[in-house]
């Protein structure tokens, strides 16, 4: 064999320069940006339909007009020549997140009505999109703040989840929590429920200003130790006028006696453990898995509060423990389970401890994922999310690496997509 000559070496390079363009531009035609209105198709990842499911390998999920058209294997799908296409090899592609305890309280909501909506989806990004949410349920806000907010998303002002809100929450008699800034805490003395006939009134106010539920504080922490509680009888007020709406009643437990007036009132789900005090009675286990209460967990909340307050490494390894184990207490009872963070009342953002933690009570990945999706949409009746199967809304995280590894994957996120729509790109 001849060697080549000098131009036939260049002749060979550009011939190779000109395949690669040509595949570079393939590529960038196949991935481009995708709206909710046109036929979108997400290709080559491993797909996990439902959390107890066998994944689809190699898969592809083709949607088109917000929801999920077909989910099968790459040679059983054939993808409409208009779609937009986001390459996934290599990703793990689940439905999109819950996180069922968020708060819209932070200054970056302030004015939400008339802020700039590059500003709000920015900080939307940061606190919830970038960690797969595609629905979230707000338990305790300024609701014009919070109803502004969830308007603009839905008329496409700002990309953003799906919010659900309590509007607001309704306290026990002189029981303002001590973290709310005491200027602000006068202007929620009148939502003060210090009479059954005064927990329906601002039950029924709630849900007239479009609230989806209704948040009470079974349990209001005051500071040195001291929790005030909300009567049993107060609860149940507010909760018959919830239920006889459809509306779930979530309550802030903080101890025993918070707890025991919940679930005598008959609320639906408990936004915390209480680690405060140790574990959960047989009672009140029996009476959660009895009445069908949901646990938000909300693990890694508690170290974070004893940090603020300057604690120990061994206290908040101390109060982490009780939070983890009452977390198992529940779960091993077989307990429904609800992904939370507190987040807008925290600034933990990252949500790799809450994985952390629920692994630490026992909980695999496919339990964390559940919490994630299927959970919620049944507890919350949202029954066109939580799993990707054709007819469903086209809410789906892709994840850059598998969470049956590390459960710390579920925060790796590189594309969440809310109706079709690419709300967060990493």
């Amino acid at each position: 064999m001849q060697p080549l000559g000098g131009s036939s070496w260049i002749f060979v390079w550009l011939i190779a320069f000109v395949m690669l363009l040509l595949l570079v531009f393939a590529v960038a035609a196949r991935s481009a940006s995708a709206d909710s209105s046109q036929d979108l198709a997400l290709v080559g990842a491993k797909v996990y339909a439902t959390p107890q499911a066998a994944p689809f390998k190699n898969a592809v999920i083709l949607i088109h007009n917000g929801k999920i058209v077909k989910v099968g294997h790459d040679d059983e799908v054939e993808i409409p020549k208009s779609a937009y296409i986001i390459e996934c090899a290599g990703r793990v592609i689940t439905a999109g997140f819950w996180n069922s305890h968020v708060h819209f309280t932070e200054d970056a909501w302030k004015g939400a009505a008339e802020a700039p909506a590059a500003k709000l989806e920015e900080h939307m990004q940061t606190m919830l999109t970038r960690w797969g949410f595609t629905t979230v349920f707000d338990i305790g806000s300024f609701p014009q703040d919070t109803l502004a907010l969830r308007k603009r998303i839905e008329d496409r002002e700002l990309s953003g989840p799906k919010i659900y809100t309590t509007a607001g929450a309704i306290y026990p008699e002189n029981g303002i929590p001590v973290y709310i800034p005491k200027d602000l805490a006068q202007q929620l003395k009148p939502f003060e429920a210090a009479t059954p006939a005064d927990a329906a009134r601002l039950a029924k106010q709630s849900l007239a200003m479009g609230g989806d539920g209704i948040k009470v504080f079974a349990g209001a922490i005051m500071g040195h130790g001291k929790v005030v509680p909300m009567p049993a009888d107060v609860i149940h007020a507010a909760v018959e006028v919830a239920h006889a709406a459809g509306k779930p009643v979530f309550a802030h437990p903080s101890n025993h006696a918070g707890t025991d007036n919940a679930l005598a009132g008959g609320v639906d789900v408990l936004a915390h453990t209480i680690p405060m005090e140790y574990d959960w009675t047989p009672e009140e286990l029996q009476r959660m898995k009895a009445q069908h209460v949901a646990l938000i967990p909300t693990l890694s909340l508690f170290p974070d509060e004893v940090r603020k307050e300057g604690g120990t490494e061994q206290a908040k390894a101390g109060i982490l423990k009780g939070a983890v184990a009452q977390l198992k207490g529940y779960f091993d009872k077989g307990g429904t389970i609800l992904f939370g963070t507190d987040v807008g009342y925290t600034q933990l953002y990252d949500t790799t401890s809450e994985y952390e933690y629920m692994l630490r009570a026992g909980m695999n990945w496919r339990d964390i994922l559940a919490s994630l999706t299927t959970n919620p949409a049944a507890f919350f009746k949202a029954g066109h999310t939580g799993a990707i199967v054709p007819g469903a809304a086209a809410d789906l995280v892709v994840l850059d690496a598998d969470p049956a590894v590390d459960v710390r994957n579920f925060a790796k996120v590189g594309y969440t997509i809310r109706a079709g729509k690419v709300i967060y790109k990493k």
